[in-house]
């Protein structure tokens, strides 16, 4: 066997092997009756074999031999008579050798476990945890000694009955007592055993299902309360999306032909279900899948088990944040989502990540922050912007959060490319709702601080007037990005506009860059200000300047935002190769000289304009980090308190 392809699942604090199981296939392990774990999965191959678990996989390539082996092999590991069969082997044969070498493989991807089956009265249980445990006594014992309790406020209810079923499934004795202070359609499963008690909630809203995270009582009825408000919330504005998307189809069907028709009254009839909360009995099914759901976490919270949400591997999920399951009964679809709600009681939901290694780590976290029905923030998205000739990215803040009774904001931005756009207008959206100006956010440290000296030097510097005259154009009209995105503003778009540069202070390497939309006749002053920046060379503020005042002319509907420019850059290239080619015409090299000048440039911004922005200071890691600030500083991100850091 020459080749081998491995899969492992995310493992337990049980997966810790001890000395017995850590031997190969020929010592004790192959000794001693292993068998194969339930539900693993064989597909021979032409020159090799598959098999897939619960707990791993692994493909094994090489030789036509290795399918022959596995037919002699697979029917006493099935049935656990590996050490009968081994025993009929020539010691040293080739067909020894052969069957020692599979086992230790599979030995190696935790395939194997030993002979005798889970102790527990109920086959379809043990089967159950022989199939995900690394070690199956173990978990056995665990769920023994567990009791269930299942809350709500009516017993006879669909969710009530579907969560005592799947419990009572699970091999644990269940009481079902009422609840009056629950919410209808919202049921509470504990388990009590040898460990802390845990408990998962379950409920709908509207069309909308959710089970929660394993935790205390307390924190469970928080995590729940908080996901119904943020469902009713998304249903309210996905109802009146569709309603206002019903209108405008109406109306195009006057003029369209019957396509459109047809599709203004789908669009109409999704308006007419859309996820209004209604707080009557949920369907069976969802219920079913709902109360099963959730007893499953509880019943591998109770055994020491992996949760459920970390076995797809899902890449969309953030290790260390824990995860709720969203279920949608129209069209049908579950999945888990990173989620931590307002009140953070238990310790696993005090977690504070790491910052973000790279943009696409970045990324991942304002997605989970975003999610459009439990993010606590707006996701920033394309939507039907058009991309050409600038990348665009748009979001909607609530009414409320941004000063405004009833009436919501939309935010628009562009940048050289749509997921810097997107980075960018999701740290402009939670300054926004932290409070404006108050604070400056950021993917890391770095991001976020060269944000807020970008900001704090182009104020001081629109504040005091030039006592200079700008930089001659020789000194910059050559930067190929900057050629690129004047060419688009004046040319493509045809907008009447002056760029200027000037340096920010004498012998200082900080330039600031300001494009004014040209006014229509002599005599006048500067024109509106369509964008700026703030950069080390006078190219790269220019280039930044000009791409701000495409994206304002292509799309913004608001004044130019605060410069940010190059602040990303150095999240944007880390770990990503720059070719011999790509000079600074091309984004990925301009990214690439960009970060190796921020570091520099936030140093003269510092010196330039007195004491930097301060990070808001944490709380103990024991205590609870409350608001959107310490929700950000969970996920990784870095939020800078800025209201004075220009003295």
């Amino acid at each position: 066997m020459t080749g081998e392809h491995t899969t492992q699942n995310t493992q337990d604090p049980q997966d810790t092997r001890d000395a017995e199981g850590a031997e190969g296939a020929g010592g004790n392990r192959a000794g001693g009756g292993d068998r194969l774990r339930p539900g693993t999965a064989a597909t021979p191959l032409r020159t090799g074999l598959h098999l897939r678990g619960r707990r791993g996989s692994v493909t094994l390539e090489g030789s036509t031999a290795v399918p022959v082996v596995w037919g002699l092999l697979e029917e006493p590991l099935r049935h656990g008579r590996l050490a009968a069969f081994r025993e009929g082997l020539e010691p040293g044969s080739a067909v020894r050798t052969a069957v020692d070498t599979l086992l230790a493989r599979l030995a190696d991807h935790d395939l194997l476990l030993p002979a005798p089956p889970a102790a527990h009265p109920d086959p379809a249980v043990a089967q159950w945890i022989d199939a995900t445990a690394a070690r199956p006594a173990d978990a056995a014992a665990l769920l023994a000694t567990a009791r269930a309790q299942v809350l709500a406020r009516d017993p006879a209810s669909p969710p009530a009955a579907a969560a005592v079923r799947a419990l009572a499934a699970g091999g644990v004795p269940v009481t079902l007592t009422p609840d009056p202070d629950l919410p209808p359609g919202r049921v509470l499963l504990t388990v009590r055993g040898t460990g802390p008690d845990r408990t998962v909630a379950a409920g709908q809203v509207g069309a909308t299902g959710y089970a929660t995270a394993p935790g205390s009582a307390a924190q469970a009825r928080a995590d729940a309360a908080a996901l119904e408000t943020r469902l009713t919330h998304a249903a309210h504005a996905a109802d009146a999306h569709a309603a206002a998307h019903a209108a405008d189809a109406h109306a195009a069907a006057h003029a369209a032909d019957a396509h459109a028709a047809a599709h203004a009254a789908d669009a109409a009839d999704a308006a007419d279900g859309a996820a209004a909360p209604r707080p009557g009995r949920p369907p069976g099914t969802l219920a079913a899948l709902l109360a099963g759901a959730a007893a499953h976490r509880l019943l591998c919270a109770a055994a020491g088990l992996p949760d459920p949400a970390t076995e797809a591997d899902d890449p969309r999920l953030l290790p260390g944040i824990p995860a709720v399951l969203l279920a949608d009964a129209r069209p049908a679809r579950a999945d888990h989502h990173s989620w931590l709600g307002p009140e953070r009681i238990d310790a696993d939901r005090r977690v504070r990540l790491a910052p973000p290694a790279g943009l696409a780590e970045a990324l991942r976290r304002i997605t989970a922050l975003g999610e459009r029905r439990c993010g606590p923030l707006p996701a920033p998205l394309p939507g039907d912007l058009p991309q050409l000739p600038v990348p665009l990215a748009t979001c909607t803040l609530p009414g409320p959060a941004t000063g405004h009774a009833t009436t919501p904001r939309t935010l628009t931005g562009g940048g050289p490319r749509l997921d810097l756009a997107r980075l960018e207008l999701f740290c402009r959206a939670a300054e926004l709702l932290l409070g404006n100006t108050a604070f400056t956010v950021g993917a890391d440290p770095g991001h976020a601080r060269g944000r807020a000296l970008r900001h704090a030097a182009a104020r001081r510097l629109a504040a005091a007037p030039h006592r200079r005259p700008p930089l001659d154009p020789a000194r910059w009209s050559g930067h190929p990005q900057l050629r690129h995105w004047w060419t688009t503003l004046t040319g493509r778009l045809a907008v009447p506009a002056r760029l200027e540069v000037h340096r920010a202070a004498p012998h200082a390497q900080a330039y600031r860059a300001v494009v004014h939309r040209t006014p229509p006749g002599p005599g006048h002053g500067p024109g509106p200000l369509l964008g700026e920046a703030v950069e080390a060379t006078p190219g790269d503020a220019a280039a930044f300047a000009a791409l701000a005042a495409v994206t304002t002319a292509a799309g913004a509907p608001d004044a130019p935002p605060p410069p940010s420019g190059g602040a990303a850059a150095p999240l944007a290239a880390a770990g990503v190769p720059t070719a011999a080619w790509e000079d600074p015409g091309w984004t990925g090299g301009w990214l690439a000289d960009l970060a190796g000048r921020e570091e520099a440039l936030q140093d003269t911004l510092h010196r330039l304009y007195g004491a930097g922005p301060a990070p808001t200071p944490p709380p103990p890691e024991s205590a609870p980090d409350p608001g959107l600030a310490g929700l950000l500083r969970s996920f990784g991100l870095t939020v800078l308190h800025t209201a004075g850091e220009a003295r």
